[in-house]
């Protein structure tokens, strides 16, 4: 719990100020990052992923566009026609190799007859070095009549081939792996123009682009940014962050990636694992994908299909990406920001706060430690008064009040010890006065048997000599008793407390005859008889013997002078209640008034003319010592008052739980 005032201060500053700073924080955190910043990302990557497709689309219809101007060139026309040894091989060699050099977009060129045998191809690459032997011998094996688009670019006049390998790159050359991919185009050729009848078909013009036109924009894409830190660090900037890839028509191969040694993989199968991607890039043309995690990095990513093999295309799947971290870099920035400004206003705050609660707490924290002062003695504290504020006139009623309380401390020291004195001049009366009873009662017992010359004088004797003996004994312990007022109390032992009842009722048998009262002992309170075996072991109990003796005799004494008028009977039962025991002494008396009932057990409270009213008050501190309690009330049939007392039962080793028998 918070209890200095300066604590209570710095804590309430601390939330006047820094509660508008988290709430702008969250602020930009919830309605920036992830509203604002998400539709910037969504457009950012729908856009890019359009824009790609169309670029790629535009590359495959130029790719396009140049078979077809060859087509037309009748020098192609004429090497087709011609045998192996025609003028024309020269020129279209020569034709195919500036194609290759100035344009630059296919790797080879190639001119097959309709049986599937190459007539020409070009024999330098694009700047310009000869073409190995075992490509070119590579070229002509190829078994082109058995491709699936041959007849079909015979027929149709055009076909498009989709990205594959077709054999051309020596396995042992070290080139990237996108150079071993080409995708083309086949176009028909047909003869010259002959008057006699229709124009013939005599051979393909075939074009092959290499991959990595696909793959350079892919790799270029934007402008990455080269990081020597990992991929999961913020680039603060989503356009330096953005990545492509080109998936197959089937919305499930990769064709093109950042990651070369993707190619070929699977979407929808290991190591990708991704089908919630593939689903989303059969389902609609255009759109974006499902956040997903990959390689242990959130993504978010946008796709496009290209134009359909229908429309001139080959239907690749073009998507755009970026990494979360890159995403949110910039809010996480502001965040930063926002948390170093309410860091240092923080601080600037605390240190303004402490230092203005000091020198306000001050005056409080020097009359925190002069009311000390006071409490442990020193009346001559004086706090000292600065200013006039509240708290000045706090520290100047704290110093009155010192002055009055040094004034009257004589006097209620001196009163204290008045009461003090009155109190024990009460408590010793009381106690002399019970065992003083029994031994006059005794003593005139005995001095009538004298007078009347009873043979029974011998017994009487001895008997009344026992009870000075022990009632001397116990004005003793009385003695001891009030000596060790202030000290500890006698280690407790274990008593039998039904032995002990039996004690009590005879220390006063002679008085209760006197007053023609019987006192008997009783299995229980409703008068059954006592079993004719017991375990005294049951009714064990941990106390001072002299200190439980005194209690049982105060309630006896009650009881007798209860029945001092209507004679009648005392009964004491002890009885086991479980884990206790319980003392009960009922008498036959005029009972208790509705109105004392409640007070009986107050110290000083009487409903004798005589008497000073401690004897219950003392029973009650004798047995809540012992750990028990005391009851007195009325009985519930018949007259009387029955007064009880449970103790906790005191185990002994060789004890056995009884079934609440009684004795």
């Amino acid at each position: 719990m918070i209890r200095r005032i300066s604590t209570k201060w710095v804590l309430a500053v601390l939330a006047v100020v820094i509660l508008p700073f988290l709430g702008f924080a969250w602020y930009v955190d919830a309605f920036v990052s992830h509203r604002f910043a998400d539709d910037v990302v969504r457009y950012h990557l729908l856009g890019h992923a359009a824009e790609l497709a169309e670029r790629l689309d535009r590359l495959v219809e130029e790719r396009r566009q140049d078979a077809q101007v060859l087509v037309a060139v009748p020098t192609v026309s004429y090497a087709l026609t011609e045998g192996d040894e025609n003028v024309f091989r020269s020129g279209v060699e020569s034709l195919f190799n500036r194609l290759v050099a100035q344009i630059g977009a296919s790797d080879f060129v190639i001119a097959i007859d309709r049986r599937g045998s190459v007539v020409h191809t070009n024999v330098r690459d694009s700047v310009g070095v000869p073409v190995d032997p075992w490509t070119l011998d590579a070229i002509r094996r190829f078994p082109w009549a058995e491709q699936p688009w041959f007849a079909e670019a015979l027929r149709t006049g055009a076909a498009s081939l989709d990205v594959a390998q077709f054999g051309f790159v020596h396995e042992d050359a070290e080139v990237p792996v996108e150079a071993r991919y080409h995708f083309g185009f086949a176009q028909r050729v047909l003869g010259t123009f002959d008057v006699l009848g229709p124009v013939e078909t005599v051979g393909l013009v075939v074009t092959l682009v290499p991959w990595s036109a696909v793959q350079e924009e892919v790799s270029n894409y934007g402008v990455r940014r080269r990081r020597d830190t990992p991929s999961d660090v913020e680039s603060q900037n989503i356009y330096d962050s953005t990545y492509a890839w080109v998936w197959g028509s089937d919305a499930d191969t990769i064709l093109a990636h950042p990651r070369r040694e993707l190619y070929g993989a699977k979407v929808s199968e290991e190591p990708v694992s991704l089908p919630q991607m593939v689903e989303a890039a059969r389902e609609t043309r255009w759109g974006m994908y499902p956040d997903y995690t990959f390689n242990g990095i959130r993504k978010k990513a946008a796709f496009r299909h290209g134009h359909s093999p229908e429309d001139g295309g080959f239907g690749w799947v073009v998507g755009v990406g970026v990494d979360f971290p890159d995403i949110y870099g910039p809010i996480h920035e502001i965040t930063t920001t926002i948390a170093k400004a309410s860091t240092l206003v923080l601080l600037v705050a605390i240190v303004v706060t402490v230092v203005v609660a000091r020198r306000t707490t001050r005056p409080v924290q020097d009359l925190e430690a002069f009311t000390r002062r006071v409490a442990s003695g020193d009346l001559d504290a004086q706090v000292p008064v600065r200013g006039h504020d509240e708290l000045a006139d706090l520290a100047r009623s704290f110093n009155r009040m010192t002055g009055q309380l040094k004034e009257n401390r004589a006097q209620l020291v001196e009163a204290e010890k008045d009461a003090a004195w009155r109190e024990m001049a009460r408590q010793v009366a009381h106690e002399i006065k019970n065992p003083l009873t029994p031994i006059q009662l005794s003593a005139s017992l005995l001095k009538r048997a004298y007078d009347e010359e009873s043979p029974e004088f011998p017994k009487i004797l001895d008997r009344t000599i026992d009870v000075v003996q022990r009632q001397v004994r116990n004005m003793r312990d009385i003695a001891q008793d009030f000596y060790r007022f202030a000290g500890e109390h006698r280690d407790p032992v274990p008593v039998d407390a039904s032995e002990m009842l039996d004690e009590v009722f005879e220390l006063n048998a002679a008085w209760a005859e006197s007053e023609g009262v019987q006192l008997a002992r009783d299995g229980a309170v409703n008068g059954a008889a006592a079993p004719a075996e017991t375990n005294g072991s049951r009714y064990v109990v941990e106390a001072d013997p002299d200190e439980l003796r005194r209690a049982l005799v105060n309630l006896v004494s009650n009881a007798i002078e209860a029945s001092d008028e209507t004679g009648g009977e005392i009964r004491g039962a002890v009885e086991r209640r479980g884990s206790d025991v319980q003392i009960t002494i009922r008498d036959t008396g005029r009972g208790i008034d509705g109105d004392a009932e409640e007070h009986l057990f107050d110290p000083y409270f009487t409903t004798r003319s005589s008497g000073t009213g401690l004897g219950l008050a003392i029973v009650r501190r004798i047995v809540e010592d012992l750990g028990g309690s005391v009851d007195l009330h009325n009985a519930e049939e018949g007259p009387g008052a029955v007064a009880t007392i449970v103790l906790p039962h005191h185990a002994l080793p060789h004890d056995v739980e009884p079934d609440g028998d009684h004795s």
